[in-house]
């Protein structure tokens, strides 16, 4: 009995202390320093959330930019069920998925290269990717240039606009963030 009462105080004191104070703390300093990141790298236009920074969207339409496939369960781009599709390389429904999304992205694409971009028939793990590579935003320029009536030199300048570098050449590659570029071409469009 003599050891109960220190145990059952040092249970309240940890409580209060780690499901209390340190998640108050973490929240006063990441709004405080990290006010956009906290809430999730929203994209506002005219006070309207149209998506974040880091969850790509569903874009299939011509005269936007596609993304990674996504593996997520329910619909595509859905941040509450993000995971892979978890298929081994081995497995013949990964091949007959990415042989049905080659033919779907060549005849939508006529215009582009055969050799597709692995990327756009790849899905990654977490099914939520928001970005790209240079070369595979580029495969797109003619099929998103011909749909919107622009030049594709227009639309080059406006995917090397929306390509981010890493802050250190070694930690990664460079990557054009699709939920933006899309968006950019909506304003284009909106005020020319």
């Amino acid at each position: 009995m003599a050891l109960l009462r220190p145990a059952f105080m040092l249970l309240i004191f940890l409580t209060l202390i780690t499901g209390g104070l340190y998640p108050l703390l973490t929240t006063v300093l990441g709004q405080a320093l990290f006010h956009d990141q906290a809430n999730g790298s929203l994209i506002r236009i005219e006070d309207a959330v149209r998506g974040s920074r880091l969850i790509g969207q569903d874009f299939t339409a011509p005269g936007y930019f596609h993304g990674r496939p996504s593996a997520t369960s329910d619909s595509p781009y859905n941040p509450m069920a993000s995971g892979g599709s978890n298929l081994a390389g081995s497995n013949p429904a990964l091949s007959d998925a990415v042989r049905t999304r080659v033919a779907d992205l060549r005849a939508a694409n006529p215009q582009a290269s055969r050799e597709v971009p692995v990327e756009l028939v790849t899905a990654s793990a977490s099914g939520l990717d928001n970005a790209l590579s240079p070369a595979a935003a580029a495969w797109q320029i003619p099929r998103v240039a011909q749909a919107r009536g622009l030049s594709t030199t227009e639309v080059a300048r406006l995917v090397a606009e929306h390509t981010a570098s890493p802050l250190i050449n070694f930690t990664g590659e460079p990557g054009v963030n699709i939920v933006e570029l899309n968006l950019a071409l909506d304003a284009l469009q909106d005020h020319p």
